[in-house]
């Protein structure tokens, strides 16, 4: 009987499954003072120089290189371990390059961590040729957006306005600086300068996962805007993080050391919402026995947070109208005008356009309250995220109950981002 003989195994498809694991491992480690996404960056950016010299080689590629001839060359390095890149219209001096099929495969949508190989990879081939580049991952495939598309930015005078993995080269080495870290740092650093003088925060640890790409750019979006007094409006599912992000816009604003009043509106019954937002002076109505102080007064000089403004009846929004407009507003049953210096935060887990063209809610107010919009994602769709909360869960976790931290297989790593998460971070 004759035998089949074992195939020889591919060394590209062993190289892909090897580092579609090692992802899973680093994330066992238990190192505190590392992360996977660490492991994957420093393994990139090492391959980078062997990729490097095995493309230049066939490409017969010697010394400096213009931006063509580093296209050519990443774009050799990825179709040759299972990619299908190609060049994409940029402006000058910009390296735009699209792709519809991942080497890892169906991999990677269980291990997103793993764009950070492409990111590593193109930004220290880019730093040794230019001395910079930033890596700004615009659409993944592991995110579901169906194809990736990359662009690389080699001139640091540039970039302000992108978001994006940092690489530099001092000639010898490359050093990497990696959005979520960079943003992540900054913003924890700000808010804990700000908030540990008070009273009762003098041990305040911020604890703020921004991974993902679109959680990157709501915290940048808080470092411009919470500076002014523009009111911003925070939209998403509930549980998404909503909340997190208003206290750090207050945070970061000038009014820190002022009071930030958090009203859940839609846990107000409707017949009291004008009296609760704006107070009622005594004898308004049958009950009201003496002068009620609302949210609005408050808050004066602070921060008012707005949760579930969708909520807020048809009839009450005129008023609320005028007090973002005018900053000024009369307590139920008053006939004083009250002045309010308010930074007004709304929030809402109900598309208010949407509601706007149904005739639910105000079109003038919706445009005094979306100055500065700041849309968060459902968690189902922030790979990053979910495997960073899940970590620092079980790390809680071990230390509440006092056990050896427990770590996450493959398969529980698989289950988790095939979760929906319908309650997000909440749940």
């Amino acid at each position: 009987m004759n035998k089949e003989l074992p195939t020889k195994p591919d060394p590209i498809s062993f190289l892909q499954t090897f580092l579609t694991q090692i992802v899973g491992v680093a994330a066992q480690t238990g190192c505190a003072n590392c992360r996977q996404i660490n492991h994957i960056e420093h393994i990139g950016l090492v391959a980078s120089n062997c990729f490097e010299e095995v493309a230049r080689k066939q490409l017969s590629y010697d010394g400096a290189v213009d931006l063509d001839q580093y296209t050519d060359m990443i774009l050799a390095i990825k179709n040759r371990i299972g990619g299908q890149f190609s060049r994409a219209a940029s402006e000058a001096g910009v390296v735009r390059v699209i792709n519809s099929r991942c080497p890892f495969g169906e991999a990677v949508k269980h291990a997103p961590e793993l764009c950070r190989m492409t990111s590593s990879v193109f930004g220290g081939i880019a730093a040794r040729n230019f001395g910079y580049a930033k890596i700004e991952l615009k659409k993944r495939i592991a995110t579901n957006d169906g194809m990736c598309e990359v662009c690389i930015y080699t001139d640091p005078k540039s970039v302000q306005t992108k978001t994006g993995d940092e690489y530099h080269s001092d000639g010898a080495s490359v050093v990497s600086k990696t959005a979520s870290d960079a943003i992540t740092a900054r913003v924890e650093e700000k808010i804990k300068r700000a908030w540990c003088g008070l009273a009762g925060r003098k041990n305040f640890r911020p604890n703020i996962v921004a991974e993902s790409l679109a959680m990157r750019r709501a915290l940048e979006a808080v470092e411009i805007v919470a500076p002014t007094l523009a009111t911003v409006l925070i939209s998403g599912e509930t549980g998404v993080g909503k909340e997190v992000i208003a206290r750090a816009v207050h945070a970061l604003s000038e009014r820190w050391d002022r009071d930030l009043v958090i009203v859940n509106c839609g846990s107000i019954p409707e017949n009291l919402v004008e009296s609760a937002l704006f107070g009622h002076e005594k004898g308004a109505f049958t009950s009201a026995c003496e002068v009620h102080h609302g949210y609005f007064e408050r808050a004066h000089n602070g921060t008012l947070f707005l949760d579930e403004i969708d909520s807020i009846p048809l009839a009450a929004q005129p008023r609320l109208l005028r007090v973002l407009q005018e900053g000024e507003f009369e307590r139920v049953g008053g006939k004083k005008t009250m002045l309010s210096d308010v930074r007004v935060i709304a929030a809402s887990n109900r598309c208010i356009k949407e509601m706007v063209d149904a005739g639910e809610f105000r079109q003038d107010l919706f445009y005094r309250l979306n100055v500065v919009p700041i849309d968060i994602p459902p968690l189902k769709e922030r790979g990053e995220d979910i495997l960073e909360l899940a970590d620092r869960f079980l790390g809680r976790l071990s230390k509440k109950y006092r056990k050896p931290k427990k770590l996450m297989s493959a398969a529980a790593r698989r289950k988790v981002l095939a979760y929906e998460w319908p309650g997000n971070v909440r749940e």
